[in-house]
């Protein structure tokens, strides 16, 4: 084995280089190692491996910058050295230089700490953890004067670093991020170092060696944990021998950290006994636990064990309401690994990945293969997930036929007779019963098939019946306890007494149920409640119950044993003070896993330099002369696209798509084109923008600004006037925009004279392009395109607090189609020139007919008001609402209103690989186009910077990349797109959703806003038998959706209220005369009140009905007649 091999261990390779003739020479021998295995059949095999030892391994290895040691030249890229090489510690005089010039806040005593593999796994957290070196415990400026907080000095094994790999990605990586950031200091020769890990390359060093003879019958995991052990001792051994030989006068102490009970037995069994040595050890082993609650007895200051990991319910504590003698036991074991593996072989279990739904973690589905098929198979109740998180890989174990269940129709059909899902009921969390209005949603929840080709449905029988299987969770193959979660924490002094007859909230029953206070008088065990609901309530164990309390903080899962009713997990970071603007856009953007990190190093480095000028290059064509122009909105930065428009001599028209040529700048398979296919998408809040490509892309080099030389990809077409394409062109090219309009200026071009017209380059493209546009869109409308709606709204922020001072109506011009029916023109273009090309390659976008069941709700409350809809095809219900419309025509809302709930019968579209369907399920419904993709907006979406490389290849002017040959990685770069899109979208909606409240609260400051009274149209209304009387609402000057609840009704069977589930109406006649009061049915028009309300550390969206009257709350109406009383008082003043 290569000196490199030995010293760089089990470090990133990428980011290490190597000089042998820098290294001391070696002496090598090899260590036989013999095990002798048990095969199925009954026979004994040997099995010998030999492993190659030395004695120049010294003390560990560092990794320092490159100019340190005299190596490489060094390679800085904004400020930062990313050129490091490893520096072995030859002596123990170097190794107590090192720890000893480490940053510390431990006085004269120097620690080191040897840690094994659960430490690496588990408490990564812990060892991330830096505090400032003056000891006042607050954070300093961009991490300066920052040391470990739990030793000078931390030793990671070879053996544990190699386990971590193997059980753990994602903490491995974490872990050779710490080791890279020891390079930020010096190598021990001057200066103080701020952080300090060392490798030590136990597995190959001849002093950490196990004998072959002390371990005969042991297993792997003990061989490595005596030698982790071994490790500790020989630091230990070594910094007491140093001391003494030299009469040194200062306390060092070795720490093997384990949370290994009988490894940490072991350790003081093991060692020699020596009176002259403290303690009579070389080293002592601690758990984390115990080391941190020592380093916190020696600095109060340090808060740090609240992030020390947690693997049982704490039965040292005391529990307020529980009798902590007997534990309950809440859910099954899971099964071995051993006879999982078996099951797993024999088909009694499967293996896939547990999927909570969005809306409950009592309810998930796991995807399992049976034959070529994959299959989702639900899960339901506590008993059957059986500890399962979202994102875990299970065994699942199926159900008896018998259990599983109907049909999604049947279900639908049983949520229209009231009956749902029992369990997520009693927990409140259906989003039905929630008080809190919203943001309308614009789509339908994607479903699995649409998601991902997963079948939901099995046929059970030889007729076809159609059931949707269920199953039950045997055993975790692997956790997915790697992520943070946002949210809040619930303690029983913050619950507010309620009346005799209110219903406590869940929180307050959970909250009630699960605080503690342990027996140590330090920590208590308080209920984490996260805001993604796909999460159960976390208990944590903290020190600072009161300062967490109304804050939103970040939470890790550790562990979750039966006897605990939750998952265990441990505090990580605060963000903010709960309802605040900046604290709510960081949990959300946590929330939606929204990547908003700066951009690395190794991405800037390849950006071209900062004074790089496009000009023409070979192979481009050069449509300078050519007048071209773009359409955005006002304040645009990022223009993906241009148009340009002219005559030519035949009497034809040239028309033009050009889209910023984003491939040239992002090479395939470099360090940028993996950070935008990771993050997929730009994510837009209604007060930032979170880019996917850095910003010399993004806004200058990649945006075709006016007056500018640009690089882009071009599709021109020469049309005739009546908008038949006659011929297709696709060049790479350069072009130079004469203007970049906004919608409203290219409105008043349109709609200028066209005797004015004559000499004014830029209204003559822009007529001409508005002539081509309306006959594409008439031409898409026959062939059964859809016109459809949306609620969005936008906001005024104030220039200086960004804080919503008013709510807009987005306002629409001609020049909006005129744009979209070139962008579409262009995609479907595209799309049909790839596939050609690569008909199993493609990387298309479709969206699947809605299913029928989703339609019907819509199509029955649409009959009341004599509306027919009819959805056997995308024409036939383009027509059926533009019908409607017409019979609607005395209130132009209810049109629009029923374009929005159409929408929100259909499934949002998909990105996929040709190669993954049949050609039939390639078809766009909503575009009623047989192929469709994404080619116009590479600056801010992957899936167009594919289809680019996909076209140039396709056109000869640049060879397809590797990675797009292959349909396994094109599913799973179409199943990240969707991914990341998916959560763009509802990051938008949160960050909406955010303002909104705000808005309706007065502001943060208190400025604008405040309560408002509005029209609003009923989209709903609860006929249920044992429902509360409710109906749903949409406030179309806000875009806000909510329930409006007659809770003041006294009953659920009063007498006097009439429940007409055909009519979808809610009616209450008086109790005397019997005559009708009032009553409310879909689509009618009432007057509501929308208000903030605060409690439990969130604000809520509230909407009160005021007209009618006879059934509005007497309370609200009294509050608006005080409030109207007071203001016609203050105007006569």
């Amino acid at each position: 084995m290569s000196d490199q091999e030995n010293d760089a261990a089990m470090m990133d390779e990428d980011q290490i280089i190597m000089d042998d003739e820098n290294q001391p020479s070696s002496s090598l021998h090899t260590l036989p190692t013999r095990r002798f295995y048990l095969t199925r059949r009954g026979k004994i095999l040997q099995s010998t491996t030999e492993r190659y030892l030395r004695d120049d391994l010294g003390y560990g290895t560092m990794l320092v910058p490159s100019t340190v040691t005299g190596g490489k030249s060094t390679e800085t890229i904004a400020g930062k050295i990313v050129n490091l090489v490893p520096w072995t510690i030859e002596s123990v005089s170097s190794l107590w230089n090192v720890v000893t010039s480490t940053a510390s806040s431990y006085g004269n005593k120097v620690r080191l700490a040897v840690i094994d593999t659960n430490v690496l796994l588990h408490h990564m957290d812990v060892l991330e953890y830096l505090r400032a070196s003056d000891d006042d415990g607050n954070d300093d400026k961009d991490g300066e004067n920052k040391h470990i907080a739990i030793a000078n000095a931390i030793v990671i094994p070879q053996t544990a670093l190699e386990e971590c790999r193997h059980r753990s990605l994602v903490m491995y990586r974490r872990a050779t991020d710490l080791i890279r950031s020891s390079s930020s200091g010096e190598d021990g020769s001057g200066g103080k170092r701020k952080i300090c890990f060392i490798v030590f390359a136990d597995v190959h060093h001849s002093d950490t060696q196990i004998k072959a003879s002390d371990n005969n019958d042991s297993i792997i995991n003990d061989e490595n944990d005596a030698r982790l052990r071994k490790v500790a001792w020989f630091y230990g051994n070594a910094l007491y021998n140093h001391l003494h030989d030299r009469s040194m006068d200062q306390d060092a102490e070795v720490v093997f950290l384990s949370d290994d009970v009988q490894s940490r037995k072991l350790a003081l069994l093991e060692q020699p006994s020596d009176d002259n040595v403290v303690d009579g050890v070389y080293y002592k082993a601690r758990s984390m636990r115990q080391h941190v609650a020592l380093l916190q007895k020696e600095d109060p200051t340090l808060h740090l064990l609240d992030m020390v990991a947690q693997f049982n319910s704490a039965p040292d504590s005391t529990n307020r309401s529980v009798d902590n003698a007997s534990k309950e036991i809440y859910y099954s074991p899971h099964i071995d690994s051993s006879d999982l593996s078996y099951g797993l072989k024999s088909n009694r279990y499967y293996q896939g990945t547990y999927r909570s739904n969005r809306d409950s973690h009592t309810e998930g589905y796991v995807t399992i293969r049976r034959g070529e098929d994959r299959v989702a198979v639900v899960v339901k109740g506590s008993d059957d997930i059986n500890r399962a998180v979202d994102g875990d890989v299970v065994a699942i174990e199926l159900h008896a036929i018998d259990r599983w269940l109907g049909s999604a129709e049947e279900e639908q059909s049983d949520k229209k007779k009231g009956v749902g899902n029992k369990e997520s009921d009693q927990d409140g969390e259906s989003a039905k019963e929630s008080p809190e209005a919203g943001i309308a949603a614009d789509t339908a929840e994607p479903t699995l098939k649409d998601i991902d080709n997963i079948a939901e449905e099995v046929a059970v029988d030889e007729e076809g019946q159609l059931r949707r299987p269920t199953g039950k969770v045997a055993g975790i193959i692997r956790r997915n306890f790697h992520k943070n979660y946002c949210g809040s924490i619930c303690t029983i002094e913050k619950v507010e007494k309620k009346e005799d007859n209110d219903t406590p909230h869940p929180h307050d029953v959970i909250a009630e149920k699960h605080e503690r206070e342990h027996a140590d008088g330090v920590t208590s065990t308080v209920v984490f409640f996260p805001i993604d609901n796909r999460i159960p309530p976390i208990l944590l164990r903290t020190t600072q119950r009161d300062r967490l309390v109304g804050m939103r903080i970040l939470v890790s899962i550790d562990s979750w044993p039966a006897d605990s009713e939750y998952p265990l997990g441990h505090y990580v970071k605060t963000l903010g003070v709960t309802g605040t603007k900046d604290t709510e856009t960081q949990v959300l953007l946590q929330e939606f896993r929204i990547p908003c990190e700066p951009f690395p190093a190794k991405v800037l480095a390849c950006l071209p330099p900062a004074d790089y000028k496009i000009e023409l290059e070979p192979g481009r064509l050069d449509m300078r002369h050519l007048p071209v122009l773009s359409i955005d909105p006002p304040g645009c930065k990022d223009i993906d696209d241009a148009l340009h428009c002219i005559e030519l001599p035949n009497g034809n028209w040239q028309c033009g798509v050009h889209i910023a040529d984003v491939t040239h700048y992002v090479e395939a398979g470099s360090a940028i084109d993996l950070e935008a296919a990771n993050r997929s998408t730009s994510t837009y809040l209604v007060n930032k923008r979170l880019d996917m490509l850095p910003s010399l892309l993004t806004t200058d080099l990649c945006s075709l600004k006016g007056n500018v030389d640009r690089f882009a990809f071009s599709v021109l077409w020469e049309v005739t006037p009546e908008a038949e394409v006659v011929d297709v062109e696709f060049h790479k090219s350069i072009i130079h925009s004469i203007a970049a309009l906004t919608y409203q200026q290219a409105q008043s071009l349109i709609d200028k004279p066209d005797k004015d017209c004559k000499d004014d380059i830029q209204a003559g493209a822009v007529k001409r392009l508005a002539v081509l546009a309306r006959k594409f869109r008439e031409r898409r409308i026959r062939a059964g395109a859809l016109t459809l709606a949306s609620p969005e709204v936008k906001f005024v922020l104030d220039s200086e607090s960004l804080n919503p001072t008013d709510v807009q109506a987005y306002t629409l011009y001609e020049a909006n189609a005129l744009v979209e029916e070139f962008m579409l023109l262009a995609n479907v273009t595209v799309s049909k020139k790839i596939l050609r090309h690569y008909p199993t390659l493609s990387v298309l976008r479709r969206h699947p007919a809605p299913n029928r069941s989703m339609f019907d709700g819509l199509i029955q409350k649409a009959s009341t008001k004599g509306v027919s809809i009819c959805i056997d095809d995308s024409k036939k219900l383009a027509d059926s609402l533009d019908e409607a419309g017409k019979k609607l025509s005395d209130n132009p809302y209810l049109d629009k209103l029923i374009r929005i709930l159409s929408t929100r019968c259909m499934s949002p579209a998909q990105y996929f690989c040709s190669g993954e369907y049949q050609a039939k399920d390639w078809h766009h419904y909503g575009l009623a186009a047989p192929v469709y993709t994404h080619f116009t907006s590479p600056i801010r979406r992957y899936a167009d910077v594919c289809v680019h490389r996909l076209l140039a290849a396709a056109i000869g002017v640049a060879p397809l990349p590797v990675f797009l040959s292959s349909k396994s990685h094109l599913h799973d770069l179409a199943a990240n797109m969707n991914r990341r899109h998916r959560a763009a979208q509802l990051a938008g909606r949160a960050s909406v959703q955010l303002h909104t409240l705000i808005f309706f609260a007065g502001g943060e400051e208190g400025e604008g806003g405040g309560a408002k009274e509005e029209d609003a149209y009923v989209l709903d209304v609860e006929t249920s038998p044992n429902s509360e009387p409710s109906f749903t609402v949409m406030v179309p000057r806000y875009g806000i959706e909510g329930r409006v609840r007659l809770s003041h009704i006294a009953a659920k069977d009063d007498e006097n209220l009439i429940r007409d589930p055909e009519k979808h109406r809610l009616a209450y006649k008086d109790a005397k005369s019997g005559k009708m009061k009032a009553s409310v049915a879909v689509f009618d028009k009432v007057r509501v009140k929308i208000w903030v309300r605060s409690s439990r550390d969130r604000k809520e969206l509230i909407v009160d009905l005021l007209e009618p009257r006879a059934l509005a709350d007497p309370a609200v109406l009294e509050e608006k007649e005080k409030r109207t009383t007071k203001k016609k008082l203050k105007t006569k003043k």
